[in-house]
């Protein structure tokens, strides 16, 4: 499991440094290390669960590879869509300010 994990991981991360390679942005050591992570990371999750339903190896690690190559953006929308929900949970437990005058 641990020889799994590691292989999809090492998938992963390469996937996202062949995207990073055809990149013509100029990428910041942050960046790099925070997209890196997050391919691993996704690469090793989707590695794990998709052994017991894909046979085919060449299947398996294209799957792999593809799911660590958008992780980060997968991930981004997460966040956002998160942050979201939250704000609107909020302002809508907030109580509303008025600009009523005060009767004497």
């Amino acid at each position: 499991m641990a020889k799994d994990s590691l292989i999809s991981a090492i998938l992963g991360g390469a996937a996202m440094a062949a995207r990073m390679l055809l990149s013509d942005e100029p990428l910041s050591l942050g960046w790099v290390i925070r997209r890196g992570s997050a391919a691993m990371i996704t690469a090793s999750i989707v590695g794990l669960v998709a052994q017991d339903y894909i046979q085919s190896k060449g299947a398996l690690y294209a799957s792999i590879g593809a799911a660590g190559a958008v992780a980060p953006e997968i991930m981004e929308y997460l966040i956002k869509y998160v942050r979201s929900r939250g704000d609107k949970e909020i302002s809508h437990a907030t109580p509303k300010q008025t600009n009523r005058k005060r009767r004497k």
